[in-house]
């Protein structure tokens, strides 16, 4: 299988990169450790999952002897709590499979608390002020569930926020979702969510949000690492080991996927492009 070799030593050395391919795959030392992860992935995605269609070597960093190889994204993670890691995946828009640590809150999580009305003269058009607005998301929260994004931070640690009923409820305003977004917030996971909060996450292309079957936010954490599958329509949460079934994204992937309702509607021909 030709691949590109990508990789960090956990402790001991520096990643190992190639100029025909780039990945978001990372480790991130927790713990003293002598074993290495190097994923090799094919270049068809290493722009998605960075485990799918690739496999893992572990190795020896003393020996540099293999110790085993795999291919499944589950295997992989297996082998970086072995190796005392954890991978961490710059997971972007358009990407339906998103690792790393979650944030939770609990019912009717309203917009104000998302970002209150103070910083809605900051337009998310202008790059910096997009940029900014993120740094404020979360901030109407009770003190009870913790910072999103630590003070003096423009992007928040959380990839995923998990919550309970009602998501998002509260005023119409657009910058609840972008909010989140130009934070590093990549998807909610909430029981049920306000209409017009759903509407502008899929029209903004910011958020996916992705419907539990179940109240799930009782019992996670703050700081778990989770992966949301979309392709498979599951959360896992690797901190407990527990997996919670999800409802389809269904026709609203594609839209979120290609950046928003207007990204989509040149996409598919519905209007035509800037360049056209």
């Amino acid at each position: 299988m030709a691949g590109v070799a990508l990789g960090i030593r956990v402790g001991v050395a520096t990643p190992a990169t190639s100029s025909s391919a780039s990945s978001s795959f990372s480790l991130r030392r927790v713990s003293s450790s002598s074993c290495v992860l190097v994923p090799s992935l094919r270049r068809a995605v290493a722009s998605r999952d960075c485990v799918n269609g690739g496999f893992v070597t572990l190795l020896d960093a003393r020996k540099q002897k293999i110790l085993v190889s795999t291919g499944t994204a589950g295997q992989v993670r297996a082998l970086a709590h072995e190796a005392g890691a954890v991978i961490e995946e710059d997971s972007g828009r358009g990407n339906r499979i998103i690792h790393g640590r979650c944030f939770i809150v609990g019912d009717n999580i309203d917009t104000d608390q998302i970002i209150p009305a103070e910083y809605l003269t900051l337009v998310p058009s202008k790059p910096d002020e997009y940029e900014k607005l993120g740094s404020y998301a979360m901030i109407g929260l009770p003190q009870e569930w913790g910072k999103f994004v630590e003070d003096g931070k423009m992007k928040t640690e959380y990839k995923v926020i998990i919550g309970g009923a009602n998501f998002g409820c509260g005023s119409s305003r657009e910058h609840a979702p972008v909010a989140l977004g130009a934070a590093g917030c990549r998807a909610v996971v909430a029981e049920s969510y306000a209409r017009i909060f759903f509407r502008n996450s899929v029209a903004t292309g910011e958020l996916y949000p992705c419907e539990t079957q179940e109240k799930i936010w009782e019992e996670n954490h703050t700081g778990d690492y989770v992966t949301l599958d979309m392709e498979k329509d599951v959360l896992v949460n690797h901190t407990t080991g527990k997996q919670y079934n999800l409802k389809p994204i269904g026709e609203a992937g594609p839209v979120i996927d290609a950046g928003g309702i207007f990204a989509y509607a040149r996409k598919t021909g519905m209007i035509a492009s800037p360049a056209q």
